[in-house]
C-alpha cells in the first residue's frame, strides 16, 4: 500500500463516456498535475477530485507492477470454470496464466494491480472526504457537498468490498495515510473491513439520487448503494442476515426504476448504454484517442480486444484480437441449449466454415469466444489506436443480478419463497423460458446462465463453498485458492503478513 500513499494525485487520467447523445459525466477535460496543499479551493477543483476518485474504477492497465493488461473482469474469469486464460501463448501475460492453473505466488499474479486500483481510489476518496468535510469551498453548495461525500463513501465501500473479496486480509484506512505511517499499517480484520463498508453506504444511500440525468452517468445513486449493501451482506454468509440482504435488494427491485430489457442481446450493445437494466456501469470511451504512449491511462476497454479472434478475416468481427479466455467446451455444453447461448458464447470455428471467413487459433484455443464482448467492427474506433479505443461498458450491477440475488437471500433465509419464485420466473421468461422451482440449485444455475462471462462466477462459486470441487481441474486447492496472495511489493519492508498458503 505504500505505493498509494502520495502528497499529490494525477487527474490527467478521466473516465469519459459517449454514446449517441449519451454523455457521462466523467466526460471532462483532463486538468494537469497539482499539489494538494495548493488545490480543492473552489467548487470546481472539488468536482475534479470527485472525479479523480471514480477514476480507478476503469483502469484495465496498470504499469507500476509487471507492465501487463489485467482487470478484474478478465481475472474473475480466468479463475472460474468458464473460460481458459488463452492469449497469443502459455507466456502471454504470465499473471493471468497463473491464474488459469492456480500457481499463483507473491510475486506471480494479477494481484499488484488490483491492490493498487483499489487503494489508490480509496486513497482519493478518503482525501476527499477529508476536504469535503474541512473548511468552506467557495461556491461548494450544501446539496452538492452532500451528494459529493455520499459518492466518496460509496466509491470507498466499492473499492473496500473488491479488496476484502479478493484478498480478505487487508489494511483499513479511513483518513488519508501520513507517509511516516505507511511502512507500519497492519492488516484489519475481515468483520471489520465490512463493517465499515456496511457503515459507508448506510451513510450514503439517504444523500444519493436515486435517478440521474444523462449528463451525469457514470455517478452512482441510492440504487447502486442500496444493490451493493445487499451483495455485501449476501456475501458475508450469514444466515441470520439474509433477509435483511433480501430487503436491500427489493428496495431496487421493486422500485419502479429499472426494468429488464426485453432483449437480452441488447444489454451489451455498445449503442445501449445506461439502460433500463443497468444499476452500476463504468464507462470506456474512445474519447480520448487512446495509444500506446499511455497505457495506464486508456479510457477504451481493452478486454473487448482481449477476447476477439486473432487474425480475423471477415467483415463482423475486428480483425486483430488477441484470443484471450476463450470458452471451456465444457461450459459450453452445459450452455448450448439455452435460449443465451447465442448472445454469449462465439462459435468462431463454425462461423468460419459456413462462410469461408478465417481467423488464426490462439494459445489454448476451443473455437469458442466470448460475444457479450466480442469486438465488432462497426464500433471500432476511427481515432487512436484500435485496439485501445473500445466503447463498450462493463455493467458490474444489472436487475437480472439483483432479482437473482434476492431470489437466493429469500430462500436461504427461509423467507417467501413466492417472491423468490417471481424473481427467478422473471429472468427466464425474459427470454422464453417456463418456470422452474425456486431452489438454490436452480438459482445459482441461473446465475450462471445469465451472468456467464461477466466475471461474477468464480466469485459464486468461492462464496458458495462450490470451488473446491468445480475448479479441481484447473489445480485449486482450498483453503488458499478462495483468495489471491498479497503482493510481494506490499510485503516487502512493511508489516503486512501473506495469505496463507502464498508463502
Amino acid at each position: 500500500m505504500k505505493k498509494k500513499i502520495i502528497i499529490y494525485f494525477l487527474m490527467a487520467v478521466i473516465i469519459q463516456s459517449l454514446v449517441s447523445c449519451k454523455k457521462s459525466f466523467l466526460e471532462t477535460t483532463p486538468a494537469g498535475e497539482f499539489l494538494q496543499s495548493n488545490y480543492y479551493q473552489t467548487s470546481d477543483q472539488v468536482f475534479t477530485g470527485v472525479i479523480a476518485a471514480y477514476n480507478p474504477l476503469g483502469w484495465q492497465y496498470v504499469n507500476s507492477y509487471t507492465d501487463e493488461y489485467v482487470d478484474k473482469q478478465i481475472v474473475a474469469n480466468t479463475l472460474g470454470d468458464e473460460c481458459y486464460a488463452g492469449g497469443g501463448g502459455a507466456t502471454d501475460v504470465p499473471g493471468l496464466q497463473a491464474c488459469n492453473t492456480y500457481s499463483l505466488s507473491s510475486a506471480l499474479g494479477p494481484q499488484g494491480v488490483l491492490f493498487d486500483r483499489n487503494y489508490t481510489g480509496i486513497y482519493r476518496a478518503n482525501l476527499m472526504l477529508q476536504v469535503l468535510n474541512g473548511s468552506l469551498i467557495p461556491g461548494l453548495t450544501t446539496a452538492n457537498k452532500n451528494r459529493y461525500i455520499a459518492e466518496m463513501k460509496w466509491l470507498r465501500a466499492y473499492y473496500y468490498f473488491d479488496l476484502v473479496t479478493l484478498f480478505k486480509n487487508v489494511p483499513l484506512t479511513t483518513t488519508p495515510i501520513p507517509i511516516a505511517e505507511a511502512f507500519s499499517i497492519t492488516q484489519s480484520k475481515p468483520a471489520d473491513v465490512y463493517s465499515q463498508i456496511e457503515k459507508d453506504l448506510n451513510e450514503a444511500i439517504p444523500a444519493l439520487p436515486a435517478i440521474i440525468q444523462s449528463s451525469d452517468y457514470g455517478r452512482v445513486t441510492s440504487g447502486a448503494a442500496m444493490a451493493l449493501l445487499g451483495k455485501v451482506i449476501l456475501f458475508q454468509n450469514n444466515t441470520s442476515r439474509m433477509q435483511e440482504a433480501a430487503n436491500w435488494f427489493d428496495k431496487v427491485n421493486s422500485s419502479g426504476i429499472y426494468q429488464l430489457q426485453s432483449n437480452f442481446a441488447s444489454i451489451f450493445d455498445p449503442a445501449n448504454k445506461f439502460n433500463s437494466e443497468s444499476i452500476f456501469e463504468i464507462t470506456h470511451s474512445f474519447n480520448v484517442g487512446n495509444d500506446w504512449s499511455n497505457l495506464q491511462g486508456v479510457t477504451g476497454n481493452i478486454y473487448v480486444q482481449m477476447v476477439g479472434p486473432r487474425t480475423y478475416t471477415g467483415s463482423t468481427y475486428y480483425s486483430a484480437g488477441w484470443s484471450f479466455n476463450p470458452i471451456i467446451p465444457a461450459f459450453q455444453q452445459f450452455m448450448k441449449n439455452d435460449p443465451r447461448y447465442p448472445f454469449t458464447i462465439l462459435n468462431i470455428d463454425s462461423l468460419t466454415k459456413a462462410n469461408g471467413t478465417s481467423y488464426l487459433p490462439g494459445y489454448q484455443n476451443t473455437g469458442f469466444f466470448i460475444a457479450k464482448y466480442v469486438p465488432l467492427a462497426q464500433y471500432a474506433s476511427t481515432t487512436g489506436n484500435q485496439a485501445l479505443n473500445f466503447t463498450n461498458d462493463y455493467i458490474e450491477i444489472r436487475l437480472a443480478d439483483t432479482y437473482l440475488m434476492e431470489a437466493e437471500a429469500i430462500v436461504r433465509g427461509g423467507g417467501n419463497v413466492a417472491t423468490a419464485q417471481n424473481y427467478l420466473d422473471q429472468v427466464r421468461a425474459r427470454v422464453g423460458l417456463p418456470s422452474i422451482p425456486a431452489t438454490l440449485a436452480n438459482i445459482y444455475a441461473e446465475r450462471e446462465l445469465e451472468l456467464a462471462t461477466e466475471g461474477h462466477r468464480w466469485f459464486d462459486l468461492v462464496r458458495t463453498g462450490q470451488a473446491p470441487s468445480v475448479l479441481a481441474f484447473k489445480g485449486f486447492k482450498a483453503g488458499i485458492n478462495e483468495i489471491l496472495p498479497i503482493p510481494l511489493d506490499e510485503l516487502n519492508n512493511t508489516k503486512l503478513v501473506q495469505n496463507p498458503g502464498y508463502n
